[in-house]
């Protein structure tokens, strides 16, 4: 049985820093891409961040461009997100997202694995 639980959400002011942290259990990661997505209130679900399992190659959506950094780490079997320079904007439900494939998107449907998620307040 798959499982992923996020850490790391809290609240943060404007301009503020946070990592959040997906730990994989029951599977190894090797050869899984894992997703970051995120849902606001009132708003659909977006995809954020991911990485292949194949190449390690990285993709971000346009609005957390340079400021998100997705990164894994095989032997812990947990993947990060790295948020900088934290907008109000940013504020959602932030969940990882994994399957086992070589190349990741950043659409939701093609994830069959997901975490409980953890909350994201950026506010003053």
């Amino acid at each position: 049985q798959v499982q992923l639980v996020e850490s790391g959400g809290g609240l943060v002011q404007p301009g503020g820093s946070l990592r959040l942290s997906c730990a994989a259990s029951e599977f190894t990661l090797d050869y899984y891409v894992l997703g970051w997505f995120r849902q606001a209130p009132g708003k659909e679900r977006e995809g954020v961040s991911c990485i292949n399992s194949s190449d390690g190659r990285r993709y971000y959506a346009d609005s957390v461009k340079g400021r998100f950094t997705i990164s894994r780490d095989n032997v812990k079997n947990t993947v990060y997100l790295q948020m900088n320079s934290l907008k109000p904007e940013d504020t959602a439900v932030y969940y990882c997202a994994t399957q086992r494939r070589l190349f990741c998107t950043l659409s939701g449907y093609d994830y069959d694995y997901w975490g409980q998620g953890t909350q994201v307040t950026v506010s003053s």
